[in-house]
């Protein structure tokens, strides 16, 4: 399996390959992405890779996969096209009649009638098998292309064993994820300031993550003397650690697109408040209006802060809800089941 980088989130899911394969699973994997928050976890046993980034982080070749182009295994590659290397694997081990299996994102982030899906289907076209991430988008990938193996993976960060409702006073709202400006974390702390006379003076806003938006938010709590309502942890990995903090909120919030922290979210029971109209990632299939999710309307502060003291005043009511959305997420999203897809494909290889 080749990855651009191997954070420390997708651990899990690479120690239950390792757990099923053995010796029969390499994992290679650069310093980080294209984003370069995103860092590699130097603990995950990998293969190291050389990331040449081109073109101001636009496309990346990555040095040290060469020979994987002979590889008689499967290759697991990222679904991307800016991935230039990636092509040439693709290409090699098509031309010698070579398992490729590509997994991603079945559509570009504008969706599946963007301009940019011709490219991604020509590469597509040169894989043996796809792996996307839901089965939504499996159904869509396979109408398109009804003679390809297409499979889905549920997008998990964490193993069945670690789901569960911790106890706590349940009293703070919670962010987990990259600060950056897709994902509004600004825009959260602004809009947290204007909820503050609906809520209890306990209650506080925990941002855990690390990105470029963070000094401008820290600023801005500094501005407003937040600093005893808004708390900027940076960026935790400890399971335990991220157990208790949501153990501690009522709700988590997604002011930008939702990404993999709506199952994380959801393992530990924990409601989730989202921005309606947003670019948002698979994963938002797992959201259930009323039963795990309340949407607000985009960039509307008013709407958020009356989302929230809705959300407040039926406190007792998202509480009780706490034990069906972490087994919801259990039944569908783990990282046992998303490794199990990839596993039976070496069993079918070895057929």
């Amino acid at each position: 399996m080749v990855q651009t980088a191997l954070p420390d989130y997708r651990g899990g899911f690479y120690d239950e390959l390792y757990r099923l394969l053995d010796t029969n699973f390499s994992l290679y994997g650069g310093a980080h992405y294209f984003e370069p928050s995103v860092q590699t976890d130097n603990s995950i046993l990998h293969k190291k890779l050389e990331n040449k980034f081109i073109l101001g982080n636009r496309f990346l070749w990555q040095r040290g996969v060469k020979h994987l182009a002979v590889e008689q295994g499967i290759v697991v590659l990222e679904m991307n096209p800016r991935i230039l290397s990636n092509w040439w694997l693709l290409y090699k081990r098509k031309s010698k009649g070579l398992k490729t299996v590509l997994w991603g994102h079945a559509w570009p982030r504008k969706g599946k009638h963007s301009p940019t899906d011709r490219l991604r289907h020509k590469m597509r076209k040169l894989a043996s098998t796809i792996v996307v991430y839901t089965k939504k988008q499996q159904e869509e990938l396979q109408e398109k292309m009804p003679a390809t193996h297409i499979l889905a993976a549920p997008n998990a960060l964490m193993s069945s064993a670690v789901m569960n409702v911790a106890a706590g006073k349940q009293q703070h709202l919670i962010y987990i994820g990259r600060l950056t400006p897709e994902k509004k974390p600004l825009f959260l702390v602004q809009a947290f300031k204007a909820c503050l006379p609906d809520l209890p003076p306990e209650t506080k806003l925990l941002i855990v993550g690390a990105g470029e938006e963070q000094s401008k938010i820290a600023t801005f709590i500094e501005k407003h003397h937040l600093e005893n309502r808004v708390v900027l942890y940076g960026h935790i990995s400890d399971t335990k650690e991220l157990e208790r903090l949501y153990a501690s909120s009522l709700l988590s919030v997604s002011p930008g697109y939702v990404g993999l922290s709506i199952t994380q979210s959801f393992g530990f029971g924990v409601p989730m408040l989202i921005s309606r109209d947003e670019p948002h990632s698979p994963e938002i299939e797992a959201a259930i209006e009323g039963d795990n999710v309340v949407f607000y309307e985009t960039d509307d502060v008013v709407r958020f802060r009356e989302s929230v003291k809705k959300i407040f005043s039926n406190r007792e009511e998202w509480i009780e809800k706490r034990d069906a959305i972490s087994t919801y997420c259990r039944e569908r999203y783990t990282v046992e089941a998303m490794a199990m897809v990839f596993y039976k494909l070496t069993q079918d290889n070895d057929r």
